[in-house]
């Protein structure tokens, strides 16, 4: 990567170390103990929920106070307390959103190297070769603003890689990618460790991209309130030897695919949406993709596939009627708009509830409530729905999707595969007629993948059009979903 001489790996430890953020009853994890030797690179797994985030942000640093949690035990990097290890560990969260600070790509690259004094004739050098690493080809002014989520990923890992640091924690980080982004970020990663030797933590729930270049595996589970290591060796001895016990746990492991629901048993039915000559745009004058002509039918499931950047997202918001078209345009069929005056993006938020429900794909976009339970009311609520209607529906819903346990919690404290399931019960809540959801499987283990795919299963099974926007190629196929390519 050149420049300066390489740092020196970090130490990660923790030591019967646990953490509850201020709004919940229920530990995050606690009495985890594990130590990671410099150098190593560990693969961490677990079922969504089991606190492998929270680990990672402990180590990371920026947990927050005592005013956001409460903390037992110690986390140590080098044998200092991690949140004073400054410098020495690098992060990329689940959600790249929260981690694009500047408005230009070279300058967000560039922060970290700022904050921790690195000399100005050596900053530049850095963010060449880190973007040049991540494979992101782009104009160092580039608005970090026009990134697809993707592109924002990847400029995250550039400015970990730019600082250099002893310890790279990976949450995620190929989640929302495209094949060749996976494989570009894999790649970058490789060679960031192999130049400087840092310690690698790495949370991936498909691991496959992984294992050739991890040497460790750590698992993580619960056993009533304390965090437990399940499972903790070389890959081919944890994953081996008990790789079908911690697949009915959750975990996803290589040869043990989840189950998926049976194919449709009826044909498409009629036309909900249609397109026509629609050309999309995320700002008014910069086309991204088109034109294109689709319908959109009952009891189908449509794959938006692509490349990032490619526009897939636009198409997804511009069908769900949340921006307008650059030029064409979106018509809803008479059965869809039932009394709903021109197209979708001229309905109202309400008329909208009841017809077209929206996941985005980063889930805080769209969190509006002080709890789990207070999110899946609102839409109901904004329908005006009797009192007992709603709490029906969102019990229901808290029950599907395995909220029950966080009715109370407050949603920024899920985690990423938790905040996921959250947005999609909420869009189920006020029961659309269509649904866009941008990468709805985000973030979950492999038994909670199958009981999201199995309930969009059932949703396009009962009449609803359920239009999926993903990379994740098996969630395409278990809903046998007809695909549109954007960008071919």
């Amino acid at each position: 990567m050149g420049g300066a001489a390489a740092p020196t790996p970090a130490a990660l430890e923790a030591q019967a170390w646990g953490w509850r953020y201020a709004t919940r009853h229920r530990w995050a994890l606690c009495e985890v103990t594990l130590r990671i030797e410099p150098g190593e690179r560990v693969l961490l797994l677990g079922a969504s929920g089991s606190g492998k985030s929270t680990l990672l942000q402990g180590l990371g640093g920026v947990l927050g106070g005592a005013d956001e949690g409460e903390e037992l035990g110690a986390l140590l990097v080098d044998g200092v307390p991690a949140a004073q290890a400054h410098g020495r560990v690098g992060m990329v969260l689940q959600d790249p959103d929260t981690q694009t600070i500047l408005e230009r790509v070279g300058d967000d690259v560039a922060f970290g190297c700022e904050n921790l004094g690195v000399p100005r004739d050596e900053i530049w050098p850095r963010v060449d070769a880190a973007l040049d690493a991540v494979g992101l080809d782009l104009p160092l002014d580039r608005s970090t603003a026009t990134l697809s989520g993707g592109q924002k990923q990847r400029l995250a890992l550039a400015g970990v890689l730019a600082m250099r640091p002893g310890a790279i924690l990976l949450d995620e980080p190929t989640a929302n990618l495209d094949p060749e982004g996976v494989t570009e970020v894999r790649d970058a990663v490789a060679a960031a460790l192999d130049a400087t030797g840092a310690t690698l933590v790495v949370i991936e729930h498909r691991i496959d991209a992984w294992l050739d270049l991890v040497d460790r595996v750590i698992v993580l589970g619960t056993e009533g309130e304390t965090t437990v290591v399940h499972a903790d060796g070389t890959p081919k001895a944890v994953l081996g030897a008990r790789g079908a016990e911690l697949a009915a746990a959750g975990v996803w492991v290589p040869g043990h695919p989840p189950a998926v629901p049976p194919p449709p048993a009826a044909t498409p039915g009629e036309e909900l949406l249609r397109t026509r000559d629609l050309v999309v745009a995320r700002r008014r004058g910069v086309p991204v993709a088109g034109p294109f002509e689709l319908t959109v039918r009952a009891g189908e499931a449509i794959g938006i596939v692509g490349r990032n950047g490619a526009g897939k997202s636009t198409l997804g918001l511009t069908l769900a009627g949340l921006i307008a078209p650059e030029t064409g345009r979106v018509e809803a069929s008479a059965v869809l708009a039932e009394g709903a005056k021109g197209d979708p993006i001229r309905w109202t938020s309400r008329a909208l509830l009841t017809r077209i429900g929206t996941v985005l794909q980063s889930p805080e976009h769209q969190l509006l409530a002080r709890t789990v339970r207070e999110e899946l009311a609102v839409g109901p609520r904004a329908l005006a729905l009797p009192e007992d209607e709603v709490n029906a529906r969102v019990d229901d819903l808290l029950e599907r999707l395995r909220l029950t346990a966080l009715a109370a919690a407050n949603p920024y404290t899920l985690s990423g595969g938790e905040k996921r399931r959250l947005t999609v019960a909420a869009a189920l809540a006020t029961r659309p007629r269509v649904l866009v959801l941008d990468e709805p499987t985000f973030g979950q283990d492999a038994k909670t993948w199958a009981e999201l795919v199995g309930i969009i299963a059932r949703l396009r099974d009962e009449g609803a059009a359920v239009v999926v926007i993903s990379h994740d190629e098996q969630v395409l196929r278990a809903l046998h979903a007809r695909r549109i390519e954007v960008g071919a």
